[in-house]
């Protein structure tokens, strides 16, 4: 069975490339425009959802509210979480430093394919041998 990642972005055109990407590499890709709908997704069905992707800047609940959220839950805080920005780390890094406890790894937009998929790669590894 594929491994399942939540893409939580407000940029549809990288919605799209995220999903052809992970897609491309046998991945099953649900994804959300809002961290509020990207939340509601997750309650319904987090336990078949394996990583999430999440951008910071978004309109609305930002990716730092939507983090705060996830780890803050009894069943999703063992889920890993790869920040995605269009900011450099730092550029933020007063802000990033104090949720840096709070998630896995962190990818700068337009990303490297082969860094984001090395870095997915990783975390479902480790968690993987952590659930095993």
């Amino acid at each position: 069975m594929p491994h399942r990642i939540l893409m939580i972005d407000d940029d549809r055109e990288m919605v799209t490339l995220g999903k052809l990407i992970l897609k491309r590499e046998g991945f099953d890709v649900l994804f959300a425009f809002s961290g509020a709908e990207g939340l509601e997704i997750l309650n319904n069905q987090g336990d078949s959802i394996d990583l999430v992707l999440l951008d910071i800047m978004m309109i609305g609940m930002d990716g730092w509210q939507v983090l705060e959220t996830i780890k803050g839950s009894e069943k999703l805080a063992h889920l890993p979480v790869i920040m995605l920005t269009a900011r450099h780390y730092l550029e933020d890094e007063s802000e990033t430093k104090n949720y840096e406890h709070l998630f896995n790894d962190y990818v700068v937009k337009p990303f490297v394919v082969r860094e984001l998929l090395g870095k997915i790669n990783k975390l479902l590894e480790e968690n993987q041998s952590e659930t095993a």
